[in-house]
C-alpha cells in the first residue's frame, strides 16, 4: 500500500523521500524538493549490483521515481536495475562521469520490472556464488595469475561479468572459452583494483563502521606513506593497511589540515643546544602546538615537551651563538587554594545515627573529663602553698 505525503514540495512514499541512502554510493538528491526539475530530462541513473551504475533514456515517458525496479536495454537481452536518480541532477552526474549523449550511444529503459522479470533475476542472482567458485578453480587449472573476486549475472541470465584482480597482464582468451562452454552464457571480463574489490564485497573497518569504499566513496585516490609521516602515525604495515591490503583511504582525510598547520612549525631536523646537552626531535603534537625533544637521537631519553614558540626562541638563540641553561622555562604558578566546605553534611558517615545515642556517649565522656579536671585542680593549690611556704621561710 503506497502513501504519499507532501513535505516542502518533496513527495514522501514508502521508499523514502527520493534520497534513498540504503544504496551503496548513493548520490544525495538535493533537488528533491523541486518537483519541476524531474521533467527537465528523460535520462535516468540506474544502479545495478553493488557499485555499477549506468545512464539510460526514458524514451517512452514512463513515470519513474527513485527506487523503482526497471528492465533496461542490454547487449544482448535486458538487465534489471534500480532507479537511483531522476531529474536535472542526472545531467550533472553524467557530465561528472564524462558520459555525453552526443558521443556515446545511450540505451533505453524498456519498462518497469514485471514479477516474471524479478523471478528470473533472483534465479540468476542465486547462481553467482557457485559460478565464482567454479571459475576460480578453472583459472587455477589454467595456471593464470589472477583472482576472480566477484561475478554479476545479467537480469535475464544470458550474460555474466567476471570481476578479477591481477598484478600483471593476463591472457584469458582460453579462460573465456572454457567459462562460456561451462556455464552456457556470454562472458565479459572486467579488471578491478584491490580497493574496488573491497568496495564490492563490503565489510566493517577497524573503526567499527562500514567500509568507506562500500558506503560513500566513488573515486579512489592514491595513498602514500607520506600521509602517515605528516600525521606522526606509526609506520606499522599491519596498522596502516586496510582490508584490501592497501594503505587506508582515511589517512588522506586530514592530511590537508596537517599540512596547513605544519607551515608554522620549525623543521624537525634542527637540533636544540643547551649548556648541558643537545636535544633531538622526538615527536610532534600538531593541534596542541607542542614538540617533544629527546637527549638521544635513537630512543626516548630525558623527554622535554615544548611549545612551538619556545622552540623558535631556542633556535634563534642558538643561531646567535647562545645556549640556554635549560629548554623549558619553569614558572611558579600560584593557584588560589580552594576551600571545600561540607555545608549539608552529606559526607559524614554517621549522619543517619540517632541523636540520643550520640548525646549519651558524649555526656558520659564529658563527665569523666570534668572529674579528672577537678582532681587536677584540687592538687594544684597544694603544690602552690608548699612553694609559698618555702619562699617565706
Amino acid at each position: 500500500m503506497e502513501y504519499k505525503l507532501a513535505l516542502g514540495g518533496c513527495q514522501m512514499n514508502e521508499k523514502g523521500c527520493r534520497n534513498n541512502t540504503k544504496q551503496k554510493l548513493a548520490t544525495f538528491d538535493w533537488l528533491c524538493d523541486l518537483p519541476e526539475t524531474v521533467s527537465d530530462t528523460d535520462f535516468v541513473e540506474v544502479q545495478f549490483k553493488n557499485t555499477r551504475k549506468a545512464y539510460f533514456l526514458n524514451s517512452t515517458k514512463i513515470p519513474l521515481e527513485k527506487g523503482d525496479i526497471v528492465a533496461v536495454e542490454s547487449s544482448p537481452g535486458h538487465d534489471i536495475g534500480e532507479i537511483s536518480l531522476v531529474g536535472k541532477l542526472v545531467l550533472l552526474q553524467m557530465r561528472k562521469n564524462n558520459v555525453y549523449p552526443d558521443k556515446v550511444e545511450v540505451r533505453r529503459v524498456y519498462r518497469k520490472a514485471r514479477p516474471s522479470d524479478l523471478e528470473k533475476y533472483e534465479e540468476s542472482k542465486g547462481r553467482e556464488q557457485e559460478t565464482m567458485i567454479r571459475s576460480r578453480q578453472i583459472a587455477e587449472r589454467l595456471n593464470l595469475n589472477m583472482k576472480i573476486g566477484d561475478v554479476e549475472y545479467q537480469g535475464d541470465g544470458n550474460k555474466a561479468i567476471f570481476y578479477y584482480i591481477a598484478d600483471d597482464r593476463v591472457d584469458f582468451r582460453e579462460l573465456i572459452k572454457v567459462l562460456a562452454d561451462t556455464f552456457k552464457i556470454r562472458v565479459e571480463m572486467k579488471q578491478i583494483g584491490a580497493r574496488q574489490e573491497a568496495g564490492r564485497i563490503g565489510g566493517i573497518g577497524p573503526c567499527g563502521r562500514e567500509l568507506c569504499c562500500s558506503a560513500w566513496m566513488s573515486s579512489f585516490v592514491s595513498v602514500s606513506t607520506n600521509a602517515a609521516r605528516l600525521q606522526d602515525i606509526s609506520l606499522n604495515p599491519q596498522k596502516l593497511a586496510g582490508q584490501c591490503a592497501k594503505l587506508k583511504c582515511c589517512m588522506n582525510y586530514e592530511v590537508d589540515a596537517y599540512i596547513d598547520e605544519l607551515k608554522d612549525f620549525p623543521s624537525k631536523e634542527v637540533q636544540l643546544e643547551t649548556k648541558d646537552a643537545v636535544f633531538y626531535h622526538f615527536k610532534t603534537d600538531v593541534f596542541k602546538r607542542q614538540m617533544t625533544y629527546s637527549s638521544s637521537p635513537h630512543f626516548a631519553a630525558n623527554l622535554v615537551v615544548l611549545s612551538v614558540e619556545r622552540v623558535k626562541e631556542v633556535i634563534a638563540l642558538n643561531k646567535a651563538g647562545g645556549k640556554p641553561e635549560s629548554l623549558d622555562i619553569k614558572e611558579k604558578e600560584t593557584k588560589p587554594a580552594v576551600d571545600f566546605q561540607n555545608i549539608v553534611g552529606q559526607d559524614s558517615l554517621t549522619r543517619f545515627d540517632t541523636e540520643k545515642k550520640r548525646s549519651g556517649k558524649k555526656s558520659g565522656k564529658s563527665n569523666n573529663n570534668n572529674r579528672n579536671k577537678q582532681r587536677s585542680n584540687n592538687n594544684k593549690p597544694i603544690i602552690l602553698k608548699k612553694k609559698n611556704q618555702d619562699t617565706n621561710e
